[in-house]
């Protein structure tokens, strides 16, 4: 007997459901071995952006895919073909095309090819880690390589796409002829894109789900090229929920400015020496800089991963970080500081509900973020089994938050930043207002390191003297060392929307955090480009514009 379906649900679950039944039961049949896990998903996706540079429009476009992942497991829960053997990490998922339609011909037909060829895969692949396993010595942790979970039925797809293109092309190549009027900038664009997911799920275990989101960006970016030759750039983003909360034309219009101005100043800014010394971090720094330097690291598969540096897997229930930080990663939150959050979902890519899950509290390490894969101590899912369509399912980040139980003003911050300069004896300390990204670097082989890529940045002087803005900084360093130095934290907080890369693909994540002291971080200057900026000058236009 199947499982009920969500009365809500479309065409597709039903169609998935179904050839799931058949494919279960002739491979209990006739497999060997046969499988103990199956599990169907498909991500839907529709798209529509616009785009624009020096007010002419570049593209308009709306697209429409279903991709389909095949998962399948035979051995045990105690060992099957997902079992992690030192750098041999499993790839079964291929995130094939399916029908656009609800078409079960076309449907069932795709979904029978793409199982036979992960079950020939799967059991390929256990039978050559049972013979690995006899020959290489005993892993340190042993624990199961799936857990059991209970199964889930619900059904509540997102709201229909709403998206007038013409409407925003019109709006994208007025706000991007602001532009134009500037000398510097080499290259520009402002985007504006919608997304709708729909994601369905079933599996063998009874879980039945059809659920989603959306979310609209602008994205307006610029780029230039010093006198030195280093190419720089500047950038704004709104995230919401759907197109109809993104801000208001003016407030768009604004920011385009600022971007053009901020690069223009960028330009003429000198390039940023070798520093290490004490700096503030904006919120939205600081959200970035944990979920490079502590957020990968409390990836639970690289607790067992023997690969992995595992810097905090002997941590549980030791101090990592200053008594009054704590860390919640929360896919549950949809927004903060008025802001939407990317990270947002009902359940992760495994089928399990998304829940809070409070890495560090005042300090102490908790637990970890966990996917079906189970670690020594942690044996369940807590929602974070993430990937990109197409990619195996580990566990990731979602919205990563940062809470502070001491706290300060904005001016009391900047004011304890001038005395550490002065304490230090430092010529000046350091204020990272925007940052664009980041990378780390997790694996036992290579040094323990991170990149914290800034686009704003300026010196502060202790004198009295304004600000300076400064070009050309990447904040670099190791993770244990950094969270040492976190001495302050700022009453407003702050969001930084963005995707993550990682083994799994690109997710959608956010950072949440105040304002943050740091009586020491490490700076160097990024390279220099190859070439020098353009010979000829601008064309000019009719009416005088560059």
């Amino acid at each position: 007997m199947q499982p009920a379906f969500p009365q809500s649900s479309s065409g597709l679950l039903p169609i998935l459901a179904d050839e799931l039944h058949r494919n279960s039961a002739l491979l209990k049949e006739k497999g060997d071995p046969a499988p103990y896990f199956l599990s169907y998903s498909v991500v839907e996706e529709e798209s529509e952006s616009v785009s624009a540079s020096f007010g002419a429009l570049q593209s308009s476009n709306a697209n429409k895919t279903r991709q389909l992942d095949v998962t399948l497991r035979v051995g045990t829960h105690q060992f099957d073909n997902y079992h992690r053997m030192r750098g041999d990490p499993a790839r079964f998922s291929a995130g094939v095309a399916i029908a656009l339609e609800d078409s079960p011909n076309a449907i069932r037909r795709r979904i029978w090819q793409e199982t036979d060829r992960v079950y020939r895969l799967a059991t390929q692949r256990l039978i050559r880690l049972k013979t690995d396993a006899q020959l290489k010595a005993a892993e340190e942790d042993s624990s199961d390589d799936f857990s059991v979970q209970q199964s889930l039925v619900h059904s509540e797809p997102p709201a229909k796409l709403v998206f007038s293109r013409k409407d925003w092309e019109a709006k994208v190549r007025k706000w991007s002829a602001e532009f134009s009027k500037h000398r510097g900038i080499l290259a520009s664009n402002i985007t504006v894109a919608a997304n709708r997911h729909i994601k369905y799920l079933v599996n063998s275990e009874g879980t039945r789900l059809e659920h989603g989101r959306s979310f609209a960006r602008i994205l307006i970016s610029a780029q230039g090229k010093a006198g030195d030759g280093m190419d720089l750039s500047a950038s704004d983003s709104f995230e919401a929920e759907t197109p109809g909360r993104l801000p208001r034309d003016d407030v768009v219009q604004a920011a385009v400015a600022k971007v053009a101005g901020r690069l223009s100043s960028l330009l003429r800014a000198p390039p940023v020496d070798p520093f290490v010394g004490p700096a503030i971090l904006s919120g939205a720094a600081a959200g970035v800089f944990f979920h490079e330097i502590f957020g990968h690291r409390v990836e639970g598969h690289r607790q067992k991963d023997e690969s992995e540096g595992q810097t905090f897997t002997k941590s549980v229930d030791k101090p990592v970080l200053p008594a009054f930080l704590s860390v919640v990663f929360d896919p549950t939150r949809r927004s903060a500081a008025n802001t939407d959050l990317n990270g947002h979902y009902l359940f992760d890519d495994e089928g399990v509900r998304g829940q809070p899950v409070k890495t560090v509290e005042n300090g102490i390490l908790k637990t970890f973020l966990m996917s079906r894969s189970p670690i020594r101590g942690f044996p369940a899912s807590n929602g974070h089994g993430r990937r990109q369509p197409g990619a195996e399912v580990v566990s990731r980040q979602s919205n990563l938050i940062v809470e502070a139980s001491e706290r300060v003003s904005g001016e009391k911050l900047r004011q304890m930043l001038i005395e550490e300069i002065k304490k230090q004896n430092k010529p000046y300390g350091l204020y990272f207002e925007q940052v664009t990204g980041g990378f780390t670097t997790t694996g036992r082989q290579g040094l323990q390191a991170f990149t914290v890529i800034p686009l704003v940045v300026y010196r502060v002087h202790a004198d009295g003297r304004p600000d300076e803005l400064v070009r050309g900084v990447s904040i670099v360093g190791t993770p244990l060392a950094s969270f040492a130095k976190i001495a302050a934290a700022s009453e407003q907080i702050d969001v930084f929307n963005g995707i993550c890369g990682a083994e799994s693909g690109n997710v959608p994540v956010s950072a949440v955090s105040p304002a943050l002291l740091v009586s020491e971080i490490e700076i160097q200057r990024r390279p220099a480009g190859l070439d020098s900026p353009p010979a000829l000058p601008k064309p000019v236009t009719p009416g005088g514009g560059f």
